[in-house]
């Protein structure tokens, strides 16, 4: 009896994340077989593929899609490397795909979209699905058809429900969170027209904005991105065509007010990834000062701080119109040292998830797509959250 006992206060202490470990789902890799009859092919020439668990019950004609993150290669030589990776063929990929936070069928662990048909989008092209090009010298060959794999994945998923849903949201994380910036308002021309069909962007906000050393590493980086994989002729029209630089509309902050599809942004006002790449890239900290500050908050000295500060100012003036003006739009901007909230249970929904306003992403998510209230959280300046987990790493 003891023992039982025992195993019951253990299951108490650490619930929900013992049941998750215990019912961890597992879902099969589909690849997308007619995809070369649209010339669809990941960087290496490999099929391109996602992950699809069907929906049930009130839940069986709602649709999740969710892009897979992962960075990019803007050059030849990077792009090579990432074709013999899982980041650039499906050759290298599990085959099998954990399915949890937002693409969780446990409604304890993801309420509101539980028993939708979810799908994860496997990420092989290297620029947010945006490209449309092709390199081949004689000796080296590589795709480069982002562009043509979204529409191929999604022309692979039409006949098999989507086509008829009722409620969509399309999704992502990082790389994939760009990507639905990207796509957004064509992810709804595909659906029927008195669909719910809505988009999500986590950690995708990736911000124009120069450096440590005052250089704009970040917008260098995207021009030489989009002229290599061939994006521009992929970016919205409308934003293209009225800003004087056209391949600033790869940036959400210039993208977002062209979108008429219903948007809801999710980003850490610290992003990990933006903090360590964008921010303070390895170019502007040669001798490596921000070391410390990068892997532990708690080091940072007043100066980092003060920089980091910011960054979540430029952030929330990036966001400010859209915080105003948008009556559809949705936001949870957080304090937290992190990179990618939604396919994480422990940051999307649980017990000590991180909050704003009492709120978890979860419900605030669910909160908007579903109408229940307007949800546009933003939390206070750091350190003041301690709901964080302050995942460092990114």
């Amino acid at each position: 009896m003891n023992s039982v006992v025992a195993y019951s206060l253990i299951l108490l202490t650490c619930a929900p994340s013992c049941i998750y470990s215990e019912e961890r789902l597992l879902v099969n890799m589909t690849l997308v077989r007619n995809a070369s009859v649209h010339g669809a092919y990941c960087l290496d020439g490999s099929l391109p593929a996602y992950h699809l668990h069907r929906g049930f019950g009130a839940g069986a004609r709602n649709w999740l899609l969710q892009f897979e993150g992962g960075g990019w290669c803007n050059d030849i030589e990077s792009c090579l490397e990432r074709a013999k990776t899982r980041r650039g063929s499906t050759r290298y990929m599990n085959k099998m795909e954990v399915f949890s936070g937002i693409l969780s069928n446990n409604p304890s662990l993801n309420p509101d979209i539980y028993n939708w048909n979810r799908v994860k989008i496997r990420y092989c092209d290297g620029a947010s699905f945006a490209g449309n090009a092709k390199f081949d010298n004689g000796t080296s060959l590589l795709y480069f058809r982002g562009q043509r794999i979204w529409q191929a994945i999604i022309l692979d998923l039409l006949p098999k429900g989507l086509g008829r849903a009722r409620k969509a949201l399309l999704s992502g994380c990082s790389a994939g969170g760009l990507a639905s910036f990207l796509h957004c308002d064509n992810f709804t021309s595909y659906l029927p027209k008195n669909a719910s069909v809505k988009c999500l962007s986590d950690a995708g906000f990736f911000l124009d904005i120069r450096d440590t050393s005052l250089n704009h590493t970040i917008r260098s980086f995207y021009e030489a991105l989009i002229s290599l994989q061939g994006i521009e002729q992929n970016l919205d029209k409308n934003c293209t065509s009225s800003r004087y630089f056209p391949k600033q509309c790869f940036f959400p902050q210039y993208a977002l007010m062209y979108i008429r599809t219903p948007f809801f942004i999710l980003n850490s006002a610290y992003d990990v990834y933006q903090f360590h790449h964008i921010l303070v890239p390895p170019t502007a900290d040669l001798h490596g000062h921000w070391n410390p500050c990068k892997l532990n908050a708690a080091a940072c000295n007043t100066n980092q701080i003060n920089i980091l500060q910011g960054f979540r100012k430029d952030m929330l003036a990036a966001l400010s119109l859209f915080y105003r003006y948008s009556r559809r739009g949705g936001m949870f901007i957080n304090s937290c040292f992190a990179h990618c909230q939604s396919e994480s249970q422990d940051t999307w929904f649980g017990v000590d998830s991180p909050r704003v306003h009492n709120k978890t992403i979860a419900e605030a998510v669910g909160d908007w797509y579903f109408g229940r209230r307007v949800t546009k959280e933003i939390d206070c300046a750091f350190p003041c959250d301690s709901t964080c987990h302050n995942l460092i790493g990114g």
